[in-house]
């Protein structure tokens, strides 16, 4: 009787133990349901991963196929001159086949260029805001504001003085000018045009479309004899680009000043030993000179600052220095100098040798800088060290009639339906944007019915 009490009751301990017992059954049960549920997460994750690839792609195809079909009825457009018509059925382009001859009757108007023509006047490189504006409309064309033909006209005048003046209202020419204003009002833009009608005329042209490049980047090393700081990949970069539209005018230029150029640390091979400076050879040409500075890099600085002085002397043909982003000569450098072993102080732009040569507006030749906001130096004083009090120019944004023209001729350039596109829409771009281009080009594709 015994036994059996004991036998039921070790049976039963030991069934309790076994059903107590965690291990067995919770693994049993983790390792039948985990590979299930990873098997499951893995498939859907792929099979995401698969459909967004294949969204993207769609997309990206989509997009293409849009921007072929418009490029396509563009070309077919071209067919149709009833297009070409702006608001109040004004012409949308004007037929005026030159930047020279422009008039008055020609503002808020387009006016097209030829791409290999603005690359062979402006070798030096395009505006990031005319390539975008070209890319953007599919079509290589401007248009042409009142406040570049005032811009024009005024180193016209300069230049060849008429008579008199019938309507200047009191206009009183500048020599010097810098072009300020809002971001995205077309100074750059406005500058180039300036540049290529310049080179149209004939004049020599020392164009500058990047002047934060001369502040950033490269080598740089200070010279003893000069107590300013070298530049050499900059300054042979300078020199190939005006050489590029300018090699048949500076042939014909001599040089006229006969001082020695000092030279300076070349990039990456050091000094030059018991050698200082050099003379070019008597007859040298301004070609001479730009030549020299691009093949001796010891040289090339010293060029640079010597061929700022030749061209203020230069009297056979108009002379006219363009510099955009110039509002990053008035500020810090990228560069440091170091004063302790842990420290060091950042290099201001006027103490660069180039930038100290080419900044001052305190002369008698022409001059014009643009600021630029892209390049983000911050907001500089009003009263500009090295530049004329009255030099600054406001150089304003869209008026509502420029407006009008830009927004009928994105939707001649099918970046707006026709279907949405009304006077009422076209006005709220306007306003939305306060008369900023990039926006203005921005928002218009944004048009929709109104209710």
């Amino acid at each position: 009787m015994l036994r059996c009490i004991l036998r039921v009751s070790g049976s039963a301990a030991t069934r309790s133990s076994i059903r107590s017992s965690p291990v067995p059954i919770s693994a049993q049960s983790y390792s039948s349901k985990i590979p299930k549920s990873n098997v499951a997460t893995s498939k859907k994750t792929k099979s995401k991963a698969h459909d967004h690839a294949s969204g993207s792609e769609a997309k990206v195809e989509a997009a293409l196929s849009d921007a072929q079909s418009r490029a396509r009825r563009l070309t077919a457009d071209e067919k149709d001159p009833s297009l070409d018509f702006g608001p109040d059925g004004r012409p949308l382009f004007t037929s005026t086949p030159s930047l020279s001859l422009l008039s008055r009757k020609d503002a808020c108007s387009y006016f097209k260029f030829s791409m290999d023509g603005l690359k062979t006047a402006l070798p030096e490189g395009l505006p990031t805001g005319m390539v975008k504006e070209f890319e953007d409309s599919l079509r290589p064309a401007l248009l042409v504001r009142q406040s570049f033909l005032d811009l024009r006209d005024n180193f016209r005048r300069i230049v060849d003085p008429p008579l008199h003046f019938s309507d200047d209202k009191g206009l009183k020419l500048r020599k010097q000018i810098v072009l300020d204003g809002p971001a995205s009002c077309g100074k750059s833009i406005a500058l180039a045009m300036l540049v290529h009608w310049a080179r149209d005329e004939g004049w020599l042209v020392f164009y500058v479309p990047r002047g934060r490049e001369w502040t950033d980047g490269g080598f740089f090393s200070k010279n003893p004899e000069t107590g300013h700081w070298d530049t050499p990949l900059q300054a042979a970069n300078v020199l190939k680009d005006f050489l590029k539209w300018n090699e048949s005018h500076l042939k014909q230029l001599p040089c006229q000043i006969d001082g020695p150029i000092p030279l300076g640390e070349g990039a990456g091979v050091g000094w030059l030993k018991d050698v200082d400076n050099m003379s070019m050879p008597e007859g040298s040409t301004l070609y001479d000179l730009v030549n020299t500075g691009i093949k001796h890099t010891h040289a090339a600085v010293g060029v640079v600052v010597r061929l700022r002085r030749e061209l203020s002397l230069v009297k056979n043909i108009p002379v006219l220095i363009a510099i955009d982003q110039y509002n990053s000569w008035f500020t810090f450098s990228e560069y440091e100098e170091a004063v302790t072993i842990r420290s060091s102080r950042p290099v201001h732009a006027r103490e660069l040798a180039m930038v100290n040569a080419f900044r001052s507006m305190m002369h008698d030749d022409m001059m014009v800088g643009a600021f630029s906001h892209s390049t983000a130096v911050g907001k500089l004083r009003k009263d500009l060290p090295d530049v004329p009090v009255d030099a600054r120019v406001n150089f304003p944004r869209y008026s509502l009639d420029e407006a009008a023209t830009v927004c009928h001729y994105y939707l001649r350039q099918r970046l707006v339906n026709r279907e949405v596109f009304s006077e009422e829409n076209w006005k709220k771009v306007y306003y939305l944007s306060n008369g900023n281009g990039t926006e203005m080009r921005w928002l218009v594709p944004l048009m929709q019915q109104s209710t």
